[in-house]
Protein backbone atom coordinates (compact mmCIF):
# COMPACT_ATOMS: atom_id res chain seq x y z
CA UNK A 1 0.00 0.00 0.00
CA UNK A 2 2.86 2.46 0.60
CA UNK A 3 3.19 3.38 -3.06
CA UNK A 4 -0.57 4.01 -3.23
CA UNK A 5 -0.73 6.59 -0.40
CA UNK A 6 -0.16 9.63 -2.66
CA UNK A 7 -3.75 10.86 -2.53
CA UNK A 8 -4.36 9.82 1.06
CA UNK A 9 -4.00 11.73 4.31
CA UNK A 10 -2.87 10.26 7.60
CA UNK A 11 -4.14 10.55 11.16
CA UNK A 12 -2.08 9.23 14.07
CA UNK A 13 -4.16 8.22 17.06
CA UNK A 14 -3.59 6.42 20.35
CA UNK A 15 -6.46 4.91 22.31
CA UNK A 16 -5.26 1.95 24.29
CA UNK A 17 -4.79 -1.42 22.62
CA UNK A 18 -3.98 -0.86 18.96
CA UNK A 19 -5.66 -4.15 18.02
CA UNK A 20 -9.03 -2.69 19.03
CA UNK A 21 -8.58 0.74 17.50
CA UNK A 22 -7.44 -0.81 14.21
CA UNK A 23 -10.47 -3.11 14.16
CA UNK A 24 -12.82 -0.18 14.75
CA UNK A 25 -11.37 2.01 12.01
CA UNK A 26 -11.22 -0.83 9.51
CA UNK A 27 -15.02 -0.56 9.18
CA UNK A 28 -14.96 3.08 8.12
CA UNK A 29 -15.64 3.85 4.47
CA UNK A 30 -12.88 6.07 3.10
CA UNK A 31 -10.16 4.48 5.25
CA UNK A 32 -7.69 2.75 2.93
CA UNK A 33 -5.08 1.39 5.33
CA UNK A 34 -4.36 1.12 9.05
CA UNK A 35 -0.90 0.53 10.51
CA UNK A 36 -0.38 -0.42 14.15
CA UNK A 37 2.74 0.89 15.83
CA UNK A 38 4.41 3.01 18.48
CA UNK A 39 4.84 6.76 18.84
CA UNK A 40 5.37 9.51 21.38
CA UNK A 41 8.67 8.33 22.85
CA UNK A 42 12.37 8.88 22.21
CA UNK A 43 13.77 5.38 21.88
CA UNK A 44 14.42 4.41 18.26
CA UNK A 45 12.93 1.23 16.84
CA UNK A 46 11.27 0.08 20.06
CA UNK A 47 9.95 -3.46 20.34
CA UNK A 48 6.57 -4.48 21.70
CA UNK A 49 8.23 -5.89 24.80
CA UNK A 50 10.08 -2.60 25.43
CA UNK A 51 7.01 -0.43 24.90
CA UNK A 52 4.97 -2.70 27.17
CA UNK A 53 7.19 -1.81 30.12
CA UNK A 54 5.90 1.76 29.97
CA UNK A 55 9.48 3.07 30.17
CA UNK A 56 10.19 4.05 26.54
CA UNK A 57 7.76 6.96 26.46
CA UNK A 58 5.97 5.41 23.50
CA UNK A 59 2.34 4.42 23.38
CA UNK A 60 0.49 1.96 21.20
CA UNK A 61 -1.04 3.86 18.31
CA UNK A 62 -2.40 3.50 14.80
CA UNK A 63 -1.90 5.45 11.63
CA UNK A 64 -5.09 5.81 9.64
CA UNK A 65 -4.62 6.47 5.93
CA UNK A 66 -7.85 7.91 4.61
CA UNK A 67 -9.28 9.46 1.46
CA UNK A 68 -10.25 13.07 2.32
CA UNK A 69 -12.80 13.01 -0.51
CA UNK A 70 -14.73 10.29 1.32
CA UNK A 71 -14.10 10.99 4.99
CA UNK A 72 -12.78 14.14 6.65
CA UNK A 73 -10.30 14.51 9.49
CA UNK A 74 -13.17 15.82 11.62
CA UNK A 75 -15.08 12.60 10.99
CA UNK A 76 -12.01 10.51 11.77
CA UNK A 77 -11.75 12.26 15.14
CA UNK A 78 -15.45 11.83 15.83
CA UNK A 79 -15.08 8.09 15.32
CA UNK A 80 -12.00 8.15 17.57
CA UNK A 81 -13.92 9.82 20.42
CA UNK A 82 -16.64 7.20 20.14
CA UNK A 83 -14.17 4.35 20.69
CA UNK A 84 -12.07 5.49 23.65
CA UNK A 85 -12.50 6.84 27.17
CA UNK A 86 -11.25 10.42 26.78
CA UNK A 87 -11.50 11.04 30.55
CA UNK A 88 -8.93 8.38 31.53
CA UNK A 89 -5.34 9.62 31.93
CA UNK A 90 -3.97 6.34 33.30
CA UNK A 91 -4.53 4.11 30.28
CA UNK A 92 -7.57 2.70 28.53
CA UNK A 93 -9.98 0.20 30.05
CA UNK A 94 -8.15 -2.93 31.29
CA UNK A 95 -4.82 -1.76 29.86
CA UNK A 96 -3.05 0.49 32.34
CA UNK A 97 0.08 2.61 32.07
CA UNK A 98 1.40 5.43 29.86
CA UNK A 99 1.92 3.02 26.97
CA UNK A 100 -1.88 2.82 26.69
CA UNK A 101 -2.64 6.51 27.04
CA UNK A 102 -5.08 8.22 24.67
CA UNK A 103 -3.67 10.93 22.42
CA UNK A 104 -4.05 12.67 19.09
CA UNK A 105 -0.75 13.29 17.29
CA UNK A 106 -1.26 16.11 14.82
CA UNK A 107 0.80 16.30 11.61
CA UNK A 108 0.28 19.98 10.81
CA UNK A 109 -1.31 23.15 12.17
CA UNK A 110 -4.62 22.43 10.43
CA UNK A 111 -4.90 19.07 12.16
CA UNK A 112 -3.99 20.73 15.45
CA UNK A 113 -6.75 23.33 15.00
CA UNK A 114 -9.33 20.70 14.10
CA UNK A 115 -8.28 18.43 16.96
CA UNK A 116 -8.47 21.22 19.54
CA UNK A 117 -11.90 22.27 18.31
CA UNK A 118 -13.12 18.68 18.25
CA UNK A 119 -11.97 18.12 21.82
CA UNK A 120 -13.50 21.41 22.97
CA UNK A 121 -16.81 20.50 21.33
CA UNK A 122 -16.78 17.14 23.09
CA UNK A 123 -16.08 18.83 26.42
CA UNK A 124 -18.93 21.29 25.91
CA UNK A 125 -21.36 18.59 24.79
CA UNK A 126 -21.81 17.36 28.35
CA UNK A 127 -21.47 13.74 27.22
CA UNK A 128 -18.94 13.13 30.00
CA UNK A 129 -19.14 14.33 33.59
CA UNK A 130 -15.36 14.06 34.05
CA UNK A 131 -12.87 16.38 32.29
CA UNK A 132 -11.54 15.39 28.87
CA UNK A 133 -7.84 14.60 29.35
CA UNK A 134 -6.82 13.18 25.97
CA UNK A 135 -3.54 14.78 24.87
CA UNK A 136 -3.10 16.65 21.60
CA UNK A 137 0.58 16.33 20.72
CA UNK A 138 2.76 17.26 17.76
CA UNK A 139 3.66 14.18 15.75
CA UNK A 140 7.35 13.25 15.63
CA UNK A 141 7.98 9.70 14.47
CA UNK A 142 6.02 6.50 14.10
CA UNK A 143 7.46 3.00 14.30
CA UNK A 144 5.50 0.15 12.75
CA UNK A 145 4.75 -2.65 15.17
CA UNK A 146 5.82 -6.22 14.55
CA UNK A 147 4.12 -8.05 11.69
CA UNK A 148 2.00 -10.25 13.94
CA UNK A 149 0.35 -7.14 15.43
CA UNK A 150 -0.87 -5.89 12.05
CA UNK A 151 -4.54 -6.81 11.46
CA UNK A 152 -4.40 -8.89 14.62
CA UNK A 153 -8.20 -9.06 14.87
CA UNK A 154 -8.32 -10.84 11.51
CA UNK A 155 -5.27 -13.04 11.93
CA UNK A 156 -6.32 -14.24 15.39
CA UNK A 157 -10.10 -13.66 15.59
CA UNK A 158 -10.79 -16.02 18.49
CA UNK A 159 -8.04 -14.65 20.74
CA UNK A 160 -8.98 -11.09 19.76
CA UNK A 161 -12.65 -11.59 20.65
CA UNK A 162 -11.73 -13.02 24.04
CA UNK A 163 -9.37 -10.14 24.73
CA UNK A 164 -11.82 -7.47 23.61
CA UNK A 165 -14.71 -8.97 25.56
CA UNK A 166 -12.67 -8.97 28.74
CA UNK A 167 -11.10 -5.56 28.28
CA UNK A 168 -14.19 -3.59 29.31
CA UNK A 169 -13.98 -1.40 26.21
CA UNK A 170 -17.32 -2.34 24.64
CA UNK A 171 -19.11 -2.26 27.98
CA UNK A 172 -17.94 1.31 28.52
CA UNK A 173 -18.82 2.39 24.98
CA UNK A 174 -22.29 0.82 25.20
CA UNK A 175 -22.96 2.57 28.49
CA UNK A 176 -21.66 5.91 27.23
CA UNK A 177 -23.05 6.01 23.70
CA UNK A 178 -25.74 3.34 23.70
CA UNK A 179 -25.63 -0.18 22.33
CA UNK A 180 -26.14 1.15 18.82
CA UNK A 181 -22.61 2.55 18.97
CA UNK A 182 -21.14 0.87 15.91
CA UNK A 183 -18.77 2.24 13.31
CA UNK A 184 -20.84 3.22 10.29
CA UNK A 185 -19.47 2.25 6.89
CA UNK A 186 -21.25 5.26 5.41
CA UNK A 187 -18.62 7.96 4.82
CA UNK A 188 -21.03 10.53 6.19
CA UNK A 189 -21.84 8.42 9.21
CA UNK A 190 -20.58 8.19 12.74
CA UNK A 191 -20.22 5.27 15.13
CA UNK A 192 -23.56 5.91 16.74
CA UNK A 193 -25.46 5.19 13.56
CA UNK A 194 -26.05 8.90 13.11
CA UNK A 195 -24.55 11.01 10.36
CA UNK A 196 -21.48 13.00 11.23
CA UNK A 197 -21.35 16.55 9.90
CA UNK A 198 -18.22 18.66 9.76
CA UNK A 199 -16.58 21.61 8.09
CA UNK A 200 -14.03 20.92 5.33
CA UNK A 201 -10.76 22.85 5.25
CA UNK A 202 -10.69 26.27 3.64
CA UNK A 203 -9.07 25.13 0.40
CA UNK A 204 -11.80 22.54 -0.09
CA UNK A 205 -14.50 25.11 0.66
CA UNK A 206 -13.18 27.50 -1.96
CA UNK A 207 -13.37 24.73 -4.56
CA UNK A 208 -16.76 23.48 -3.42
CA UNK A 209 -18.63 26.77 -2.95
CA UNK A 210 -19.51 29.57 -5.33
CA UNK A 211 -18.04 32.99 -4.45
CA UNK A 212 -21.41 34.07 -3.04
CA UNK A 213 -21.82 30.90 -0.97
CA UNK A 214 -18.32 31.35 0.42
CA UNK A 215 -18.91 35.04 1.19
CA UNK A 216 -22.17 34.33 3.01
CA UNK A 217 -21.13 31.28 5.02
CA UNK A 218 -17.54 32.21 5.82
CA UNK A 219 -17.59 36.02 5.96
CA UNK A 220 -21.11 36.64 7.28
CA UNK A 221 -22.24 38.11 3.98
CA UNK A 222 -25.83 38.73 2.91
CA UNK A 223 -27.30 37.90 -0.48
CA UNK A 224 -29.75 40.25 -2.27
CA UNK A 225 -33.41 39.92 -1.27
CA UNK A 226 -35.77 38.32 -3.82
CA UNK A 227 -32.78 37.53 -6.06
CA UNK A 228 -31.86 34.24 -4.43
CA UNK A 229 -32.67 30.62 -5.02
CA UNK A 230 -35.12 29.69 -2.29
CA UNK A 231 -37.05 32.80 -1.22
CA UNK A 232 -40.06 31.66 -3.29
CA UNK A 233 -39.47 27.90 -3.20
CA UNK A 234 -42.71 26.09 -2.33
CA UNK A 235 -41.65 22.48 -2.86
CA UNK A 236 -41.74 19.90 -0.05
CA UNK A 237 -38.37 18.94 1.37
CA UNK A 238 -35.65 19.94 3.78
CA UNK A 239 -32.86 22.50 3.77
CA UNK A 240 -29.36 21.46 4.81
CA UNK A 241 -26.14 23.38 5.37
CA UNK A 242 -24.35 23.89 2.04
CA UNK A 243 -21.04 23.35 3.85
CA UNK A 244 -21.63 20.36 6.13
CA UNK A 245 -24.91 18.83 4.98
CA UNK A 246 -26.44 18.91 8.45
CA UNK A 247 -30.28 19.23 8.40
CA UNK A 248 -31.44 22.71 9.36
CA UNK A 249 -34.99 23.55 8.26
CA UNK A 250 -38.11 21.96 6.77
CA UNK A 251 -40.45 23.29 4.10
CA UNK A 252 -43.25 22.52 6.56
CA UNK A 253 -42.03 25.43 8.70
CA UNK A 254 -41.31 27.81 5.80
CA UNK A 255 -43.53 30.84 5.18
CA UNK A 256 -43.62 33.98 3.05
CA UNK A 257 -42.28 36.73 5.29
CA UNK A 258 -42.29 39.30 2.49
CA UNK A 259 -38.61 40.04 3.12
CA UNK A 260 -37.24 38.34 0.01
CA UNK A 261 -35.26 35.73 1.96
CA UNK A 262 -36.35 32.18 2.86
CA UNK A 263 -37.92 32.36 6.31
CA UNK A 264 -38.84 29.65 8.79
CA UNK A 265 -40.72 29.58 12.10
CA UNK A 266 -38.35 27.05 13.67
CA UNK A 267 -35.38 24.77 12.92
CA UNK A 268 -35.91 21.19 11.83
CA UNK A 269 -33.10 20.04 14.14
CA UNK A 270 -32.60 22.62 16.93
CA UNK A 271 -29.34 21.01 18.03
CA UNK A 272 -27.82 21.82 14.63
CA UNK A 273 -28.51 25.55 15.00
CA UNK A 274 -26.63 27.95 17.26
CA UNK A 275 -27.19 31.65 17.93
CA UNK A 276 -25.13 34.55 19.20
CA UNK A 277 -25.50 38.30 19.51
CA UNK A 278 -24.39 40.19 16.40
CA UNK A 279 -23.29 43.80 16.92
CA UNK A 280 -21.89 44.44 13.44
CA UNK A 281 -24.65 46.95 12.64
CA UNK A 282 -26.11 49.71 14.79
CA UNK A 283 -28.76 47.42 16.29
CA UNK A 284 -28.03 44.20 18.16
CA UNK A 285 -29.26 41.22 16.17
CA UNK A 286 -29.14 37.48 16.78
CA UNK A 287 -26.96 35.63 14.30
CA UNK A 288 -27.81 32.04 13.34
CA UNK A 289 -25.04 29.58 12.55
CA UNK A 290 -24.85 25.86 11.91
CA UNK A 291 -23.30 23.90 14.74
CA UNK A 292 -21.09 21.48 12.83
CA UNK A 293 -20.36 23.46 9.66
CA UNK A 294 -19.93 26.73 11.59
CA UNK A 295 -21.64 28.45 8.66
CA UNK A 296 -23.24 31.87 8.90
CA UNK A 297 -26.87 31.23 7.93
CA UNK A 298 -28.66 34.49 8.67
CA UNK A 299 -30.50 35.98 11.66
CA UNK A 300 -33.52 35.22 13.81
CA UNK A 301 -36.08 37.87 14.74
CA UNK A 302 -39.00 37.85 17.23
CA UNK A 303 -41.56 38.99 14.66
CA UNK A 304 -42.63 35.67 13.15
CA UNK A 305 -46.07 34.07 13.08
CA UNK A 306 -47.59 31.68 15.61
CA UNK A 307 -46.94 29.30 17.13
CA UNK A 308 -43.27 30.22 17.71
CA UNK A 309 -43.29 33.96 17.02
CA UNK A 310 -39.85 33.53 15.46
CA UNK A 311 -38.58 34.43 12.00
CA UNK A 312 -35.46 32.56 11.00
CA UNK A 313 -34.39 34.74 8.08
CA UNK A 314 -31.86 32.69 6.14
CA UNK A 315 -29.61 33.16 3.11
CA UNK A 316 -30.35 30.78 0.24
CA UNK A 317 -26.60 30.71 -0.45
CA UNK A 318 -26.02 29.00 2.89
CA UNK A 319 -28.54 26.26 2.17
CA UNK A 320 -29.05 23.27 -0.08
CA UNK A 321 -32.61 22.12 -0.72
CA UNK A 322 -33.37 18.41 -0.90
CA UNK A 323 -36.87 17.67 -2.28
CA UNK A 324 -38.84 14.97 -0.50
CA UNK A 325 -38.55 12.57 -3.44
CA UNK A 326 -34.74 12.67 -3.13
CA UNK A 327 -34.48 12.33 0.65
CA UNK A 328 -33.91 8.57 0.61
CA UNK A 329 -31.17 8.55 -2.02
CA UNK A 330 -29.46 11.57 -0.45
CA UNK A 331 -29.25 9.82 2.93
CA UNK A 332 -32.00 11.74 4.72
CA UNK A 333 -34.71 9.08 4.51
CA UNK A 334 -35.65 9.49 8.17
CA UNK A 335 -37.39 12.77 7.28
CA UNK A 336 -39.80 11.20 4.78
CA UNK A 337 -42.26 10.52 7.59
CA UNK A 338 -42.77 14.26 8.04
CA UNK A 339 -44.25 14.58 4.58
CA UNK A 340 -46.26 11.37 4.80
CA UNK A 341 -48.09 12.89 7.75
CA UNK A 342 -48.79 15.99 5.71
CA UNK A 343 -50.53 13.98 2.98
CA UNK A 344 -52.59 11.88 5.39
Amino acid sequence: MKEERTNLKVATLAGGCFWCLAADFEKVSGVAEIISGYTGGKKENPTYEEVSTGKTGHCEAIQVYYDPKKVSYEQVLDIFWHHIDPTDSGGQFADRGPQYRAAIFYHDEEQKRIAEKSEADLEQSGQFTKPIVTSIVKFSRFYEAEFYHQDYHRKNPSRYKIYRSGSGRDQFLDKTWGKENKTDSNPGGNPGGQKTYSKPDDATLKKKLTPLQYEVTQSEGTEPPFQNEYHDNKRDGIYVDIVSGEPLFSSLDKYDSGTGWPSFTKPLEPENVTTRKDRTLFAVRVEVKSKHGDSHLGHVFPDGPAPTGQRYCMNSAALRFIPKEDLEKEGYGEYLKLFRRKSE
